[in-house]
């Protein structure tokens, strides 16, 4: 759809967390989004995709070059778009968006109008913040379904991801399928807007 690259500017997304593994405090944390410099930001994103951490990203050996190339793809890609989560101006994740009809998922699922395709990656961090991932899914999907087209989010981790399946189901996630795709065996998996505003 044409829709998927049409989040161009920055805009902000705020979401609720838990501060403490007892859940008996909440934190608001307030999330920007702004377009993927392909150039600026590709040593940035080269540090994050080439992370241990990062190794279902699929982009472990990748060079510098590698990361500027893939980008630079995306922002010229009709269907695709990538953007960088701040949080205080500050680079803290990635959120791909695609059109699941025409890449990706073409001829792997019975696509409908409205869906959109999604990746996101956190950026790595020594001192990891108990919450932090889920409250960045969140912004995420709040970010994909603040486009009144946006009726489905779609996705399709790797199977052996367990901690990502754990984290989609958190916001509303139902896995459809295991289909078999060229890079890795995934589950695709869908969220509704309905399912996603059941669990806010």
């Amino acid at each position: 759809m044409s829709s998927t690259n049409s989040m161009s500017g920055a805009s902000t997304a705020r979401t609720a967390t838990t501060a403490n593994s007892a859940g008996s405090t909440s934190t608001d944390l307030d999330f920007t989004f702004r377009p993927v410099d392909p150039l600026a930001d590709a040593d940035l994103l080269h540090t994050w995709v080439t992370h241990p951490k990062a190794g279902f990203w699929l982009m472990g050996d990748a060079s510098r070059y590698d990361v500027e190339r893939a980008y630079t793809e995306i922002a010229q890609a009709p269907y695709e778009a990538a953007f960088l989560g701040l949080q205080d101006g500050r680079p803290v994740f990635l959120m791909e968006r695609y059109d699941p009809a025409r890449v990706e998922l073409v001829g792997l699922y019975p696509a409908r109008p409205g869906d959109v395709g999604m990746h996101f990656l956190v950026a790595p961090c020594d001192t990891p913040v108990h919450g932090f991932t889920r409250a960045v899914i969140r912004a995420v999907m709040a970010e994909l379904f603040a486009d009144p087209a946006t009726r489905r989010v779609i996705v399709e981790p790797d199977v052996r991801n367990t901690a990502v399946h754990v984290l989609n189901e958190t916001v509303g996630f139902e896995i459809i399928e295991r289909i078999k795709k060229p890079e890795k065996d995934a589950f695709l998996s869908i969220c509704t807007r309905e399912r996603f505003e059941a669990t806010r």
